[in-house]
């Protein structure tokens, strides 16, 4: 298999990963035939797929600009993946040209690739560390030497949560990042459920299997047990809903969305 200058030496590029099937998804170019396949025979199952993701973009673009607009110049996204057009750092400094964004990732291409993205924006630092850790997280110095986490900052687990198993306790780990949160920062979350998707959970669960098979188990939640995670926190109206229905754009906007857009759930916490 050819490797692609864009690929860091030293990761198995024959096995599919989860933020280059995202980025396949969004239409991006930096996945491989291996991702494509994958995520192809997901589709099968839920051919909706992309449109949950443009959904949840769509959402993470909307709460980026609330925080800005609530004046927080600060955004730590865990599991930010690759970034492609209208990520996190392009919207909140468009919007405020003083924020400050730490990018943080478990995989290596996704950290290589915001590496080189970021390499002309001193405001923006990619970190390779691992959401089950959060202590590593808070304590790397190229993330505390951009945020003052003395100060509020908003804080961004989108399409991230669902990857992490009960067995890895991901809200003992949700729970660590809110206790070393300033007072007024802002907790932004979306989660996969089986809850509004327009197909049996039969179905829906042949795509389930497709994350197991390629060792990335997708973990269905509740919407109870999703809002679980937002313990701490005081819920930004309008609460936990689907992605189209959080604060669209235009009034009309959720009723022109795709049917698929509504799977799973969204919302914005602050921390008193």
């Amino acid at each position: 298999m050819e490797r692609p200058a864009w690929a860091p030496q030293g990761i198995d590029i024959s096995v599919p990963s989860v933020s280059r099937m995202y980025d396949f998804y969004l239409g991006g170019s930096h996945n491989f035939e291996v991702d494509r396949e994958a995520a192809r025979k997901a589709m099968e199952f839920l051919p909706g797929l992309p449109k949950i993701m443009q959904a949840n973009r769509a959402f993470m673009r909307r709460a980026v600009r609330y925080a800005v607009g609530t004046g927080i110049s600060q955004f730590l996204d865990i599991g930010s993946g690759i970034p492609t057009f209208g990520n996190v750092h392009e919207v909140a400094q468009a919007a405020d040209p003083e924020a400050r964004v730490a990018y943080v990732d478990h995989d290596p291409v996704a950290v290589a690739h915001s590496e080189a993205v970021l390499a002309d924006d001193d405001r923006a630092v990619a970190v390779a560390a691992d959401l089950r850790r959060p202590k590593d997280i808070l304590t790397d110095p190229r993330i505390t030497g951009l945020l003052d986490l003395d100060r509020p900052v908003a804080l961004l687990l989108v399409a991230v949560l669902h990857f992490l198993e009960d067995a890895d306790d991901p809200r003992a780990a949700v729970a660590e990042l809110r206790e070393s949160l300033a007072p007024g920062s802002l907790i932004v979350l979306t989660h996969a459920s089986y809850e509004g998707i327009p197909r049996t959970q039969e179905e829906a669960g042949g795509a389930v299997g497709v994350y197991r098979t390629i060792r990335n188990p997708l973990v269905m939640r509740s919407r109870e047990e999703i809002s679980r995670f937002f313990d701490g926190y005081e819920m930004v109206d309008p609460g936990l809903v689907s992605m189209p229905e959080w604060r669209p754009d235009t009034p009309q906007a959720p009723q022109q969305e795709d049917p698929f857009a509504f799977s799973g759930f969204a919302g914005v916490g602050r921390k008193a």
